[in-house]
């Protein structure tokens, strides 16, 4: 019977039957492997002869227009800042300078060449200049 609180478990034939059998089991075990390694390699290929997995024609267009909407978007946004950036700049100089209406003209030039000059940079068009190159070589040691 139990001794303390932990009941005893009863000893069936099966139970040495069980132990007796480990090894074959193992070999059986091996076996499935082999043959899962089979199975997984003909569903791969049938998925292979299917096209699954692979990228459409269609997929990668809509992922090279994605792309150049994120392009688009980027380029924009630089122009309009710097545009935005010159006339906040040039109305805050008139206000306190008392300039009307020069300061937000003159700066808002300045923001149109600056967002300008932004867009050619991130096009490619314009190289960086020295200082930022510099810096960049730095950051990459």
């Amino acid at each position: 019977m139990a001794v303390g609180n932990i009941p005893e478990k009863p000893q069936h034939s099966d139970d040495v039957a069980s132990k007796a059998d480990a090894p074959a089991q193992a070999g059986i075990q091996s076996d499935t492997g082999a043959s899962l390694d089979d199975r997984l390699q003909k569903l791969g290929s049938h998925l292979a002869a299917k096209g699954v997995g692979e990228k459409s024609k269609k997929d990668e267009q809509a992922e090279k227009n994605a792309t150049s909407m994120a392009q688009a978007m980027k380029l924009s946004s630089e122009f309009i800042a710097g545009i935005v950036v010159g006339a906040v700049l040039g109305w805050f100089f008139d206000r306190v300078l008392g300039t009307n209406p020069w300061g937000l003209i003159i700066f808002l030039f300045l923001g149109f060449g600056a967002g300008t000059l932004n867009v050619l940079r991130s096009a490619g068009y314009v190289a960086e200049s020295g200082i930022n190159v510099e810096r960049k070589q730095q950051n990459k040691k």
